[in-house]
């Protein structure tokens, strides 16, 4: 099956009630192992690439690896810049041949965001490329998440219907409480996703695709296994796992996830490592690398996404 594109995706997700599973890719192998777990489990999947894994994997190389990865399989795949930080490089990837881009323009102030986001969507909707933006502050772990007002740093439900309309993008990142990285929330924090807000922006807009970012659940059993064999992980809080399910059936049709399988894949790497140390193949090692990461994905789209059997929708 081609490269679909991310529209084509959402409006089967809106009217099913599922999101759209984007994980992140580093290399080829990554890419392969996302691929058999989406294919054992027939779920639709987005291929995200950041701007550092861009250039870690090779611009040339990226659309090709993708291309041969997908060739001969049976689900739809998109492949999508995830937190283009120019509009240069949205641009950019938009002539390689990716399916979607998103312009993150969201450390602005509200009107250059429109403006760099307009233009985004100009230049990539005359090419068929759809493309996402981001509106309001997804946080780290030192962020201060508490705030006096009832929307803070988080996005304004009014504020997202005005920048949907103005910039014509097609997909929607919005902040509700989410946090990047793997780092998300010190131990003695509580995690807490503001579904009143999501409620809130799903009724202004409901046939925008709504995104949520920084939605790695980190789970212990995957940081322990990496400190088990030499990694020195600290610990950590992710978004709990009812929560992200939550989000989902209150109307998120894409969740972004990347920390989660770049754990996994250097767990189980160093696992590999301690367990065979007269082994110098290094195949043997990524081997396993990949089947953990392909586990993470098929535990993601069953217990979170719901796309599990939804390929099946776009033939």
């Amino acid at each position: 099956m081609s490269l679909v594109t991310t529209k084509e995706m959402f409006k089967v997700a809106l009217q099913k009630g599922f999101a759209i599973p984007a994980f992140n890719i580093d290399d080829l192998n990554g890419l392969k192992a996302i691929i058999k777990g989406c294919e054992e489990l027939k779920s639709p999947v987005i291929i995200a690439v950041t701007g550092g894994s861009l250039k870690f994997i090779g611009k040339g190389f990226v659309k090709g690896i993708v291309d041969l990865a997908t060739k001969n399989t049976t689900i739809p795949v998109a492949l999508h810049l995830d937190h283009g930080k120019s509009v240069e490089l949205c641009k950019e990837c938009v002539d390689l041949g990716f399916t979607s881009v998103m312009i993150d323009a969201s450390a602005y102030d509200f009107k250059e965001n429109i403006r760099q986001t307009r233009e985004v969507v100009e230049y990539a909707h005359k090419r068929g490329v759809v493309v996402e933006s981001e509106l309001g502050a997804i946080a780290g772990v030192e962020d201060d998440l508490m705030v006096d007002d009832k929307y803070g740093r988080f996005t304004h439900p009014l504020e997202a219907k005005e920048f949907v309309e103005k910039t014509g993008i097609d997909s929607l990142a919005i902040a509700i409480g989410t946090a990047h990285g793997a780092y998300k929330f010190k131990p003695d924090q509580k995690p807490e996703l503001r579904f009143d807000i999501l409620d809130e922006i799903h009724s202004l807009l409901p046939d925008t695709p709504l995104v949520l970012h920084g939605a790695s659940s980190v789970p212990d059993e995957s940081v322990e296994l990496l400190n088990e064999y030499g990694g020195k992980m600290e610990k950590t809080k992710g978004i709990p796992l009812p929560m992200l399910k939550e989000a989902t059936r209150r109307g998120i049709c894409k969740i972004n996830v990347a920390s989660d399988l770049r754990i996994a894949y250097t767990g189980a790497f160093r696992k590999a490592l301690a367990q065979k140390p007269e082994v110098f193949d290094y195949k043997v090692f990524i081997e396993k690398a990949m089947d953990a990461i392909t586990e993470r994905v098929k535990f993601e789209i069953i217990n979170i996404m719901g796309s599990n059997g939804h390929a099946d929708d776009f033939k």
